[in-house]
């Protein structure tokens, strides 16, 4: 069984676009996968689109090889959206294979070690704020906070993560300087971050009750000193983990020996040759590991890497239905697990676009069991959406 042909597909994502590549096989078998462009990854689209001639031809089964002959062409500008681009074509062949088995791709894993997967629910409050037209109800106040940290409680999922708000009179905003939301490419942290940062875990916590555990995620808003007075003033807040983007495994790991929290990080890492340092420097306690961007076969040699050095992973998934069952087979199938992300806030129009959407149950995911990733995009439901002309970070503005 041969490739015959590479499509990406593109749909409104609300305040970004899904991505999804299709990948035809000679025998009529169908692999997808999808990726992302709104994650600061412009131009994903345009590495698969010029790699598809080395791919098409090539033998379906043959994932490994054909990673690594298209790793060996892009060598020169090997990481970034080129490396995204090779981990969508090899998740996509990965789909393809497992239906052409007839086997669920935790089965080419190596087979799952759970049935179940604990999760978390991630960019709790944050969509709500952000986003409050698409994502319902919309948050305006700490009050607001209480009341969707009790729903997180109510609904069964026993972990919610959230990030940082500042309260002006009251209404909540983002706080992103890593990500130009202010600008503020200095980012330091001021006094009024740390008050807000308080108040926002105090109330989600008074909502959901003592028995959620409660995760933050600070991505790559400050730098060492900053991250360390966000550390010493919530340092009594009980935390399942704090968040920490950095660049240097050496700063992040005097993070970690100072913090009175455990840490994770590595979410934006491409390759194991990335992950190394930080593991070597045991600079996290939970290694964070993008499987769309990596490729799911990569991934579990990351994951693998990071059982030798003791420390368990995460998935990194704020995506559509798809990435997260592609996330559950690479979870499922991983001894090292420590939990994964999941949003549970969704746009109207999400069920539209895939053939079955995941199923929880008392905080879990169920890993499914069907061929392939056990759902496809729904080409219907992507061509009643147009895509965006323009989204996700580059274009996002502050409501």
């Amino acid at each position: 069984m041969k490739v015959k042909g590479l499509e990406i597909l593109r749909c409104d994502a609300g305040w970004r676009n899904y991505h999804f590549l299709k990948l035809e096989t000679d025998e009529g078998v169908v692999g997808w996968s999808e990726f992302d462009e709104g994650f600061g990854s412009p131009g994903v689209s345009a590495v698969i689109e010029r790699l598809a001639g080395r791919v098409v031809g090539q033998p379906v089964f043959d994932h490994e090889r054909i990673y690594t002959e298209l790793y060996c062409f892009t060598r020169p500008a090997a990481g970034g959206v080129v490396a995204e681009g090779l981990g969508a074509i090899e998740n996509a062949l990965l789909d393809a294979k497992a239906k052409a088995l007839g086997v669920p791709c935790h089965a080419l894993l190596g087979g799952k070690v759970r049935d179940r997967i604990r999760v978390y629910w991630s960019h709790c409050a944050t969509w709500r704020i952000n986003h409050p037209t698409l994502y319902k109800p919309a948050i305006t106040s700490l009050d607001g906070v209480r009341a969707i940290g009790a729903e997180v409680r109510d609904k069964g999922f026993t972990a919610l993560k959230t990030n940082v708000f500042i309260y002006d009179g009251g209404a909540p905003r983002g706080w992103r300087p890593g990500f130009g939301v202010p600008f503020m490419p200095e980012l330091n942290v001021d006094k009024s971050v740390l008050r807000n940062l308080r108040a926002h875990l105090e109330a989600i916590r008074d909502g959901a009750g003592p028995n959620v555990d409660l995760l933050l995620d600070l991505n790559f808003n400050a730098k060492t000193e900053g991250y360390l007075k966000i550390l010493r003033a919530i340092a009594d807040i009980e935390m399942f983990w704090v968040e920490i983007d950095s660049y240097s495994p050496a700063a992040l790991a005097h993070i970690r020996r100072q913090s009175p929290h455990p840490i994770s990080s590595c979410e934006t890492l491409l390759g194991l040759r990335e992950f190394l340092p930080y593991f070597r420097e045991q600079s996290m306690d939970v290694a964070i590991v993008d499987a769309v961007w990596n490729g799911v076969w990569q991934s579990m040699k990351i994951a693998a890497a990071a059982d030798a050095h003791e420390v368990n992973i995460a998935p990194h998934n704020f995506y559509g239905h798809l990435a997260t069952m592609m996330n559950a087979h690479f979870a499922a199938a991983t001894p090292n697990l420590r939990i994964m992300e999941v949003d549970i806030d969704r746009l109207p129009w999400d069920e539209d676009l895939f053939t079955n959407p995941p199923q929880f149950e008392d905080g879990h995911l169920i890993v499914p069991d069907e061929p392939g990733w056990g759902t496809e995009p729904n080409e219907d439901g992507i061509r009643a959406h147009e895509p965006r002309v323009a989204g996700g970070l580059l274009n996002y503005r502050q409501p």
